[in-house]
């Protein structure tokens, strides 16, 4: 009996052996980056860094509220227009009850604050919506302060957003 040409060949090619798969070659394990160092801050407080965050706005049924934070976490400071109280309230992250300092271009004043009782913890003062502080806030030049002892220190933009607030409550 004769072997075709073409069954010959198929069968050759079937005795070669399949091409080797080779593992990648092992990566070097990459070092992720240090955590940021807190900042030292000393001098101008107008020279500070600015705390990272970014303002949104947003009304509900009891008013408006502007939120400053890294986006996607709770944000580290509050400002709410209560408007059956005509109220507004700054609240800021943490449990301390110490008061706050807040240090504008303008205006240097300490603030008494309480807890709000919620998780995560903040604490909140109660301004009048015609308290000069909140102005001070909303129109001091580059940034304003939240220093509490017990915290770290906001430098805060002030944005639209604290005197939009402000203004829902007037």
């Amino acid at each position: 009996m004769r072997a075709s040409p073409l069954l010959l060949t198929l069968i050759v090619a079937g005795c070669v052996a399949p091409p080797v798969q080779r593992a990648p070659a092992p990566t070097a394990p990459v070092a992720l980056p240090p955590p940021p160092k807190p900042v030292a801050l000393s001098g101008d407080w107008q020279d500070w860094p600015v705390t990272p965050g970014t303002w949104s706005y947003r009304r509900d049924a009891r008013g408006s509220l502007a939120l400053f934070g890294p986006t996607g976490s709770d944000a580290g400071l509050t400002i709410r227009c209560d408007m059956a109280a005509r109220q507004i309230y700054l609240s800021r992250s943490g449990a301390a009850v110490t008061p706050l300092t807040i240090r504008t271009t303008s205006t240097t004043r300490a603030i008494a604050v309480q807890s709000t009782g919620g998780t995560p913890p903040y604490v909140a003062a109660a301004f009048a919506a015609t308290d000069p502080l909140l102005d001070a806030m909303a129109f001091s030049r580059g940034r304003f302060v939240i220093q509490q002892p017990t915290a770290p220190t906001l430098v805060i933009p002030p944005y639209a957003e604290v005197g939009r607030v402000v203004q829902d409550c007037r």
